[in-house]
């Protein structure tokens, strides 16, 4: 039994790695916020998330429609899809609470473990039950169809009593049957449990009922050895059924496991739903575009990390940039550039993991991987200059970037003089660009934005960070030619006052 709710054919591996960059993915989109507001103090919905959203940049078209269906029904009917989780939930803790859990090696101990751990399984799988009976008909996914339809089928029918019925029999009230045979040295071999009649005599009928022959014996109360020698007797014949309940128990506590952990990813994006919904914020399922297509349109997208943190909503953004390979970003300090550049991150590792997006209407083309080059704070520990590290972090890059990549650059090689910034920065940028890598570059560096503009290349795009007529921003980004200024008096005169 499976749950299949992150993937159609088969179960989400917990144990993937996380991609090369996820460090760097981590710092500079600041994602840190988002898995933490998905996960409300919860530390396993925080690494379910982390893990579920990073492994999402492999994600085929296919599984991120799966999967937005999915949350569709769960954003529909949130409280039905925590009280699952929540069964999941329980169901696990049962056991690491329970003392049947207690490890022991005598199969006597395993088949009792056994038993009552199953019962503690099976009044949450009863619960499982009940709630899929009362509110299947609510979902339309095919994701929570096929899991309620398999739920029903295999719980279904006399399940939990036939369940129970075995359970009831192996407790041996009436006694135990086994056969053996002699081995050699007449060594007792072979020893199977046996399923005793099931006759259901009265007092009247048991006492007069003809018996089978048979040799009986008894054992002294004080006979320690003979004790244990019945004791061991019991253990082997009895050892394959406590083997086959404790695997049982395995399996249902498999599915149980994996239940909560795909679960999970859905309550992470209801917790996030919510809190974005109390800053009326507004999210949207993304449409997706092929790999091999250009495409990247949307009205209102904005950098959910940044609302959360200032838990309001702030300024978003429209684009049209269909058909486009590089978008060029320019434009006054303190303008909404890198926040804006962020939120393309974002919504493009939201959008391939299955999620809802933080923008009014997404349209992307999927990507083969997420890469960010970000101007990193002078650091003391390093063994070279900022200019050194910013190209050795770019080499590194080279080594794994593929086709169909998107690559979001912030204020690269600005740490040189102007003339070689722009020159490798214009090297660096036509070769990924050649190598069908779309790329976000967000620059103060003049001339190396306005070689490309003079280039009047069909597929080049440039944005510019609007700045009104009273030096104020409003931190939105519009179509512009790269200006040779990006206004830092302003940012003076805001500190420092104007001369008097």
């Amino acid at each position: 039994m499976k749950a299949l709710l992150l993937h159609k054919d088969h179960d989400f591996d917990t144990a993937q790695a996380l991609p090369w960059n996820e460090a760097a993915l981590t710092q500079d989109l600041e994602l840190n916020i988002l898995f933490n507001a998905m996960a409300k103090g919860d530390e396993f919905l925080f690494d379910i998330a982390r893990k579920v959203i990073f492994s999402g940049l492999s994600n085929t078209p296919e599984t991120i429609l799966y999967r937005q269906d999915i949350l569709r029904d769960c954003l529909e009917h949130p409280s039905v899809v925590r009280d699952i989780y929540d069964i999941a939930v329980k169901a696990i803790e049962s056991r690491k609470s329970s003392w049947f859990s207690v490890f022991t090696k005598h199969p006597s101990s395993i088949l009792s473990s056994s038993i009552g751990m199953m019962h503690l399984y099976l009044d949450k799988l009863k619960q499982l039950s009940s709630t899929v009976t009362g509110h299947a008909g609510k979902f339309s996914s095919e994701g929570f169809t096929r899991f309620f339809n398999t739920l029903g089928r295999e719980l279904g029918g006399d399940y939990f009593a036939e369940i129970e019925a075995h359970l009831d029999e192996l407790r041996f009230r009436d006694g135990m049957l086994m056969s053996g045979q002699l081995g050699d040295g007449n060594k007792g071999i072979h020893y199977t449990l046996r399923k005793l009649q099931d006759k259901r005599l009265s007092w009247l009928e048991k006492l007069f009922a003809h018996k089978p022959p048979g040799y009986i014996f008894h054992i002294h109360p004080r006979d320690e050895s003979g004790i244990r020698a019945l004791s061991k007797l019991n253990d082997e014949g009895i050892n394959r059924v406590a083997n086959a309940l404790a695997q049982s128990n395995d399996h249902i506590l498999s599915f149980f496991s994996m239940l909560r952990a795909e679960l999970a990813f859905y309550v992470g994006c209801l917790n996030l739903s919510e809190q974005l919904a109390r800053i009326a914020e507004p999210v949207s399922f993304p449409t997706l575009a092929g790999m091999q297509e250009r495409s990247h349109s949307f009205k209102e997208l904005y950098d959910a990390c940044l609302a959360l943190r200032m838990n309001r909503k702030i300024v978003g953004n429209e684009l049209q940039a269909d058909g486009d390979d590089l978008i060029i970003i320019t434009g006054a300090n303190q303008g909404g550039k890198s926040t804006f550049l962020r939120s393309i991150g974002l919504a493009q590792l939201m959008m391939q993991s299955g999620m809802f997006v933080p923008a009014g209407s997404f349209t992307a083309n999927v990507c083969s991987s997420l890469i960010t080059h970000f101007k990193r704070e002078e650091d003391t520990t390093m063994k070279s200059g900022k200019f050194d590290e910013e190209l050795s972090r770019m080499n590194e890059i080279t080594d794994h970037i593929a086709a169909n990549a998107l690559i979001l650059f912030n204020e690269s090689f600005a740490a040189t003089n102007e003339k070689e910034g722009s020159e490798i920065a214009r090297q660096i940028v036509t070769a990924l660009v050649e190598k069908r890598i779309k790329v976000f570059f967000v620059t103060h560096l003049y001339q190396f934005a306005h070689r490309f503009y003079t280039d009047k290349r069909s597929n080049v795009l440039f944005l510019r960070a609007e700045r009104q007529s009273d030096t104020s921003r409003t931190f939105r980004l519009v179509e512009g030619e790269p200006l040779e200024t990006s206004y830092g008096p302003d940012l003076y005169d805001k500190i420092f006052g104007h001369d008097q």
